[in-house]
């Protein structure tokens, strides 16, 4: 039996954008290692922001809630950096609200503290379909 593959490939979310961004961190984590800061991974990460030109908000205050992210980058990705032995599911749902409240698509969460650099992409959950979990 043939199936048609083609319905059921999904659509990167900004690929090239998210692409730079991670390309960046890598950067920065080969530059800086593992042992720094979370300030000092985003002061870079800013540094390399205005280099390349590209628009961004630092330590954005979401209304209404008093929560800062770390980075929206040209008002499309939210980027979440950590400087921590492991990450939790509270990172991930701490991102995942923040692509809620705002109504983002993408969140990036890189943990610095990690020997290996892994990205993790985020997508926004839709909320308006009822999806039961087996």
């Amino acid at each position: 039996m043939h199936t048609n593959h083609t319905n059921k490939k999904h659509k990167i979310i900004y690929p090239e954008l998210s692409y730079v961004i991670t390309g960046i961190c890598f950067d920065i984590h080969n530059k800086l290692g593992r042992f720094n800061r979370e300030k000092q991974y985003c002061d870079q990460i800013e540094k390399e922001l205005k280099e390349q030109s590209i628009t961004y908000k630092r330590e954005f205050t979401i209304q209404n809630t008093g929560n800062k992210l770390d980075f929206l980058i040209d008002n499309k990705i939210i980027l979440e950096v950590k400087a921590k032995t492991y990450i939790l599911k509270e990172d991930y749902y701490q991102t995942q609200r923040y692509l809620q409240t705002l109504g983002k698509k993408l969140g990036l969460l890189i943990n610095f503290r990690s020997r290996y650099l892994k990205p993790l992409r985020i997508v926004k959950i839709d909320t308006d379909v009822k999806t039961k979990f087996v």
